[in-house]
Order: C-alpha cells, then structure tokens, then sequence
C-alpha cells in the first residue's frame, strides 16, 4: 500500500510539474491599426511566450518595448519575432512601439 502512495504521489508531482512548466505562445499582429490583438488575458503563473509579427509598413510600430521586463525587439516586416516573457505574476504588463505610442498590454489573473 506505501508503495502505491509513493507511485501515485510521484505521478501526481509530474502532472503538476508539466502543467506549471506548459508554455503559451500568444501571437500578436502589428497592423495599420497597431497591436492586434491590443488586450491579451492569460491565468496567472502562465509561461508565456509572444509571437510578433509586423505586416505593414504603414505604422510606428517597427519595434516592441517591454520596459517592465527590459524588453527592446526590432520587428522586421513578414518575420515572426519571438519573445519569452517567462511566468508571469499577477497584474498587467504593457508591451508599445519604440516611440511609446501604439501599445497593449497583457493581463495575468
């Protein structure tokens, strides 16, 4: 019966360890709009990684800062840029263009 526990207990701490250690990809678009999708709601503790990609010419938005986490990319038209923001803590982060004037931003909750 020990050995039972033990083995379930073990599988168990797997199954929480790869649910934590799962990775959300969120792709965002930079448009003549700007950031789309602008608002991105993720559950708190999410590992998550962002997938930008710029396709238009017509925006500011040739780059993404993410002053929170130090964050500064240059976004090539056409080309998926990846940034790993780690996990995430409650609150929002703001992600903008270099100039600071075309932003969003992801909630974790």
């Amino acid at each position: 019966m020990k050995n039972i526990l033990i083995a379930a207990l073990i599988i168990l701490g797997v199954q929480v360890s790869s649910a934590k250690d799962a990775v959300q990809n969120i792709s965002l678009s930079v448009t003549s709009k700007g950031f789309e999708p602008s608002e991105v709601k993720v559950k708190l503790g999410t590992h998550v990684v962002l997938k930008v990609t710029r396709k238009t010419d017509e925006t500011c938005a040739t780059e993404i800062q993410i002053k929170e986490k130090k964050i500064k990319e240059k976004l090539d038209k056409d080309k998926v840029v990846s940034i790993d923001l780690g996990t995430l803590k409650r609150g929002d982060i703001r992600f903008a263009c270099g100039m600071d004037m075309v932003s969003g931003h992801i909630i974790a909750e």
